[in-house]
């Protein structure tokens, strides 16, 4: 024992302790190569995804304005006729789209959303509204047209 501590009590020697000090503050940056490899390819894959996601939301513009012109077109059978060609013209090449009428047409909508309600259902209006103003619509025509526009499947240009 340490003769400079015989004959002190316990609490006199708790008072010659000494606080360590502090440790060195812990850094935020990485300490290895590996971990900035992480974070670049990290971010690299963030601005990926944000491109894609913004080329998508770009590329589907035509929809929600097609949506938006349904929505004035209303129950008109004509007025939807139009939205839908004008639609079907931007997703698909002019040359395949605008050359399409009556049955042909309407198949042609089928065919682009894998349904049947053009040809055989409330979308048979279409082939006659744009020349007889005025034809009833059926009430289910404004909800296919809508569900045409959100799943038809576009091709690349």
């Amino acid at each position: 024992m340490n003769p400079d501590l015989e004959g002190l009590d316990l609490l006199e020697m708790l008072d010659l302790l000494q606080m360590p000090p502090d440790p060195a503050p812990v850094p935020y940056t990485p300490q290895t190569a590996g971990w900035l490899v992480v974070g670049a390819v990290a971010l690299l894959l963030l601005v990926l995804a944000l491109w894609r996601l913004v080329r998508w939301w770009r590329g589907n513009a035509y929809r929600r304005a097609a949506l938006a012109a349904l929505q004035d077109a209303g129950d008109d059978p004509a007025r939807i006729a139009s939205v839908l060609r004008r639609t079907a013209i931007a997703a698909y090449s002019r040359e395949e789209v605008a050359r399409l009428y009556g049955p042909a047409w309407l198949a042609f909508l089928d065919r682009s959303f894998h349904g049947s309600g053009f040809a055989e259902g409330p979308g048979q209006v279409l082939a006659v509204a744009a020349y007889r103003p005025g034809t009833p619509a059926d009430p289910a025509l404004p909800g296919l047209a809508a569900q045409w526009v959100r799943k038809h499947r576009r091709t690349a240009r």
